[in-house]
């Protein structure tokens, strides 16, 4: 563009009485032939895009190659994201059986653009552009195939739809995208999940479901990578656990929260920049040995925060390596009668420590996650095959934390 896109002065008239189509063709004129800026005509992710793309892409006929990566790349991708898929496996059967009666793609990307998973549709030979396009392995960031949804994502980080001619490139104006985020526990974008669909519209909000099943995966991903996390889901009213409003957050051995989802954030807060601010009784209003003992329950309690708002909260410590410690002190028959009870952790460390002992000093999540596999494996007389199936894991996983506690 050979000069500044202008603005203001040139404010688009009658918009409500055109339709999308002539809304976009107009804010193609503008920008692509009168230079000026389209504000209301598109949403500005769009025109951001056009921006970004304009840099490196002069003339938006010229074909586009959507060719695959590597195969060493490509294997190389899907072994970096084999957490996302596993989180995404269930959700994406889901979603392509909710939509198994329109002609939608699901679509699964790398924070590169690199397509991890794609749904083959039966309808495939009638959608040309998504035929050639929808493939594992090809990529489809933005500076290699221009505006897109999931190209907006993967550079801006924020849910976007595009719609027809508001896709860069000529080639893709049949083609209408929706987007979501998906975030890992460092809050870095892992992937984009994406709808797609060509030669129509959408018939229903595309922009909603795929926000709704991006978080859910989300949330499955926050969990699985937690490690030695307590894992914490709460939300105002218990009916809401268990769905993607619920509110999840990541306690750490030290202390602190670890990571919040977006639902945690809205109750909480932003985290704040400072380990030493993120202690979990100043932002929850409750100490690690409470939050220990609520483990041991099954159903939600009720709680309430350093903010006064009442919630309704469940409490999970689970390892790395699988252990999920509930079993260890809400299991059946021996082991629960057996097991330590989180009271008794908490006098014995409060005997070790006194009364003011810091949360998260004596008493850490691996010194307590150690204890409740060796009780556990006291409660089974030292059957290391009952105690490894009371927890959940193999008996060399098991094995591996016994010498780990040794050393």
């Amino acid at each position: 563009m050979t000069h500044a896109l202008r603005s203001g002065a040139d404010a688009p008239r009658q918009l409500f009485s055109t339709t999308p189509a002539q809304r976009v063709a107009m804010a193609r004129q503008q920008f692509f032939e009168e230079g000026r800026r389209p504000s209301g005509l598109v949403g500005e992710a769009v025109i951001q895009s056009w921006m970004r793309c304009r840099r490196t892409h002069a003339d938006t006929r010229q074909p586009v190659a959507f060719d695959p990566v590597t195969p060493s790349r490509l294997h190389s991708a899907l072994g970096r994201n084999r957490e996302l898929l596993a989180a995404a496996q269930a959700d994406l059967q889901t979603m392509e059986a909710a939509l198994a009666g329109t002609d939608c793609r699901v679509l699964l990307t790398d924070c590169d653009g690199v397509m991890l998973h794609v749904t083959h549709h039966p309808m495939a030979p009638r959608q040309p552009v998504l035929h050639h396009t929808a493939r594992v392995g090809v990529n489809i960031a933005e500076h290699r195939v221009g505006t897109t949804a999931p190209g907006i994502v993967a550079s801006t980080g924020q849910a976007c739809t595009v719609s027809g001619a508001e896709h860069y490139f000529d080639l893709l104006r049949e083609v209408h995208c929706a987007a979501a985020p998906i975030r890992d526990v460092h809050g870095r974008l892992a992937g984009v999940l994406d709808l797609s669909v060509e030669g129509q519209r959408f018939g229903f909000d595309a922009g909603s479901m795929v926000g709704l099943y991006a978080t859910t995966i989300e949330n499955r991903l926050l969990q699985a990578q937690s490690g030695v996390h307590l894992v914490l889901r709460f939300q105002a009213s218990p009916a809401l656990l268990g769905t993607p409003l619920e509110a999840l957050a990541g306690i750490a051995a030290d202390g602190t929260v670890a990571w919040l989802n977006d639902a945690g954030a809205r109750l909480l807060g932003r985290l704040p920049a400072e380990a030493g601010e993120r202690r979990v009784d100043a932002l929850l209003g409750h100490d690690l040995r409470s939050l220990l003992r609520l483990g041991r329950r099954e159903a939600a309690q009720p709680m309430r925060l350093a903010s006064g708002l009442g919630v309704w909260m469940q409490a999970r410590l689970h390892a790395a390596d699988g252990i999920d410690f509930r079993h260890a002190v809400a299991g059946s028959g021996t082991s629960m009668a057996c097991a330590p009870a989180m009271d008794d952790v908490v006098t014995q460390a409060q005997a070790d420590d006194g009364p003011m002992a810091t949360p998260g000093s004596a008493e850490t999540l691996r010194e307590h996650s150690r204890k409740l596999v060796t009780d556990t494996l006291d409660a089974h007389g030292g059957n290391v095959s009952r105690a490894a199936r009371q927890l959940g894991i193999s008996r060399g996983t098991l094995y591996r934390r016994l010498r780990g506690a040794d050393g």
